[in-house]
């Protein structure tokens, strides 16, 4: 399951019920993922999650020597806002569409833009395009269905290690086999995804998953600049 990690790297590098927290109760029903193989965990995990009309993600992870921090609110078929940062330099984020929005802090405009056009970035937004260009990378994380379709498709050999507690809920661990990567998902009412815990190979951190149906409200900024006008 190292795809989201990749997908969170690119970015920044460039630059259970409905409603509520998402935590099934603890009366609720076991919802028998805990016997099934692990393949078919992770296929329900990922059906739940891109079936849920919102999602908020969130988590801290340091890959190699860069530290990576998100939270995202994620609307399904209409878009993403929330924050990111990479080694303290950190930026606001609006997906919508084929366009997504970014607002550095000085910090951040003064590292990749450089102290003069940085003056100039102060509090404005810049928008650039989704799918291809510098902000593409980003594009990933703010899918529910894009994230998992790669958490689907790259990881090596999967086991169901059976029902656990993670951070006070009850869950079905899912490990990667070749990193040590775990994917937790509720193991009551709908198997909705818990979390995602970085294993070996350089990775450490955890990347959570609740507020599934939430009321999210995505807007597109107002007077947000080109970047493809300021020269690269």
């Amino acid at each position: 399951m190292r795809a989201p990690v990749a997908a969170l790297v690119s970015a920044g590098l460039l630059l259970a019920g409905c409603g509520g927290s998402g935590k099934p109760s603890t009366t609720a029903a076991a919802n028998g993922e805990a016997s099934k193989p692990a393949a078919q965990v992770l296929a329900d995990a990922e059906e739940a999650a891109t079936s849920a009309s919102s999602m908020h993600v969130s988590g801290h992870i340091v890959l190699g020597h860069t530290p990576l921090t998100l939270d995202l609110s994620i609307a399904r078929g209409r878009g993403a806002t929330g924050t990111m940062s990479t080694n303290g330099l950190s930026f606001s984020l609006v997906r919508i569409g084929k366009t997504i929005y970014v607002r550095g802090s000085d910090a951040f405009y003064k590292h990749y833009a450089g102290a003069a056009l940085a003056g100039l970035l102060h509090g404005k937004w810049l928008q650039a395009s989704a799918t291809h260009g510098q902000l593409a990378a980003v594009a990933p994380i703010t899918s529910a269905a894009a994230l998992f379709a790669e958490v689907s498709s790259h990881h090596g050999k999967l086991a169901n290690d059976g029902v656990t507690t993670y951070q006070g809920q009850q869950a079905v661990e899912i490990r990667d086999t070749s990193d040590d990567s775990k994917l937790y998902v509720s193991a009551t009412g709908t198997p909705y995804p818990v979390a995602l815990v970085g294993g070996r190979s350089g990775q450490s951190g955890a990347i959570a998953f609740d507020r599934w149906n939430a009321p999210v409200s995505v807007n597109a900024p107002k007077g947000a600049l080109d970047i493809s006008q300021l020269g690269g």
